[in-house]
């Protein structure tokens, strides 16, 4: 394990030089233990952090998270691929009820190949490790890697390219409808403070279908900075519903980019809760570039203690004829930050445009704070466009009318804030899933860490310090 600060005066370096040396130290061992696709972009992922830095000239939209703060600590960085001494296939064991998944696992930043359980995805269809991907499809790779992410759109993701060495990828090739979800659990592991630098890649051909879920968790009381970027393309009708859960722990900082490109007639479904975390940090970039294009994005916060939930989006309609439907909702407590910075862009070309975005929070203190702030820019004429916020705390008519009817005033509180959520819950096409995010969210506002399915989750049993949230 490699140290950021290794021979280095941290006092008197920017985070973004503290990794522009550590690479320039460690170029050989970082590429030699990569594949050509993703070591292409690094020199350009270099210059961008070089040239902008962390944040960049753009700070208004980091106005609510300092990124110099959380990149300045010395955090162990696993440039070698060593192997962790653990079967994730054996000690954990969380699933989501009835939802015949394949499960997949990547353990830090590196995909885990050994023990592999059979399944039964079709042939043409391609799930697995990025650095596998990268070998035998090589031209694909390189016609989709880093092609939506561009390293200069954002510092987080330029530093994300120049140190990424492995990741997971979806691909279905044209026509092919998977029935059944694909599941991916990162799973952060080790002695020691890390940082971890994930990739995800979807790949879905014209006319394609899939489902993804993927889940962040925690096997330890180190503290983690997770840099996360995937890369969502959807070819002509294609489908694609992705759910992110975060449920990691109260020392995770983690630092999340979504990009998505649409071709015409292709739909989307993006789902991201966050249950458990210490910081995060989620930018989504959505670009409808084909008529008919539709677009549902949809997270839901639940925090508490000192957590802070910063949430970033951008919508562009590039094209005629497109949909988007934008919903976020946090429910907070205690000293808990939210932050949401919404912004739908149409462009001047883009006529008979439909957009709706819609951000709505309960805070349950005077002590938690949210900022929100919805934007809609519109260069076109021929539109449906709309935007709105609120923020308050839960309903007292309602209450009072429930505790008049002998309901416990904590049962009460848990019942109005599940159901302030359901809305969000309910965009999760499958079935399956939405029980389990539901029973997640019970369980959050109920004061206890979600257990898994099979009861036999070591994950799940750390004695973390999660309480009631009313």
């Amino acid at each position: 394990m490699i140290g950021l600060n290794q021979n280095l005066n941290k006092l008197n370096m920017s985070a973004e030089k503290q990794y522009i040396d550590l690479y320039d130290q460690a170029t050989q061992m970082v590429c030699d233990n990569s594949v050509n696709v993703m070591n292409l972009p690094r020199f350009a992922a270099r210059q961008a952090l070089l040239d902008k830095g962390i944040v960049g000239p753009d700070t208004e939209r980091y106005r609510h998270t300092d990124m110099e703060k959380i990149f300045a600590p010395d955090y162990g960085v696993n440039l070698k691929r060593m192997n962790f001494p653990i079967n994730p296939y054996d000690v954990f064991k969380c699933g989501v009820p009835n939802i015949g998944s394949t499960l997949f696992f990547v353990v830090n930043d590196t995909f885990y190949n050994k023990d592999l359980p059979k399944n039964n995805l079709p042939k043409n269809v391609f799930a697995g490790s990025l650095h596998q991907f990268a070998e035998e499809f090589p031209d694909i790779a390189e016609k989709y890697y880093g092609k939506a992410a561009d390293v200069k759109s954002d510092g987080s993701i330029a530093l994300n390219t120049l140190l990424a060495q492995d990741g997971f990828v979806l691909y279905v090739r044209e026509g092919i409808q998977l029935d059944h979800p694909i599941q991916v659990v990162h799973i952060a592991t080790g002695k020691t403070d890390l940082m971890t630098n994930r990739r995800v890649l979807v790949i879905l051909e014209r006319n394609a279908k899939a489902t993804l879920l993927v889940c962040d968790h925690n096997m330890s009381s180190a503290t983690f900075l997770n840099t996360q970027v995937t890369e969502i393309f959807t070819d002509e009708n294609a489908s694609l519903d992705y759910t992110d859960l975060e449920e990691s722990s109260l020392k995770t900082t983690r630092v999340s980019n979504i990009y998505t490109q649409q071709k015409a007639h292709s739909n989307v479904w993006i789902n991201g809760t966050t249950l458990l975390n210490g910081t995060t940090r989620n930018n989504y970039q959505i670009d409808l570039d084909g008529e008919g294009a539709y677009t549902s994005l949809s997270g839901m916060v639940i925090a508490d203690n000192k957590q802070k939930v910063d949430t970033h989006s951008l919508i562009t309609h590039h094209v005629p004829h497109c949909e988007s439907n934008e919903l976020f909702k946090y429910v907070l407590n205690d000293e808990a930050i939210g932050a949401f910075n919404g912004r739908v862009l149409v462009d001047r070309d883009a006529i008979k445009t439909v957009s709706n975005q819609t951000n709505r929070n309960l805070c349950a203190t005077n002590k938690c704070r949210m900022y929100s702030e919805p934007q809609l820019v519109i260069n076109a004429d021929d539109v449906k466009c709309s935007h709105g916020m609120t923020t308050g705390q839960l309903d007292e008519n309602a209450l009072f009318y429930m505790r008049q009817r002998g309901i416990p005033e904590a049962t009460a509180r848990k019942i109005l804030s599940v159901a302030f959520t359901a809305d969000v819950i309910d965009r999760v096409r499958l079935e399956a899933i939405r029980t389990r995010l539901t029973t997640l969210i019970e369980d959050r506002f109920s004061g206890k860490l979600s257990r898994c399915a099979t009861g036999t989750c070591k994950t799940c049993s750390k004695n973390l310090n999660i309480k009631n949230l009313h």
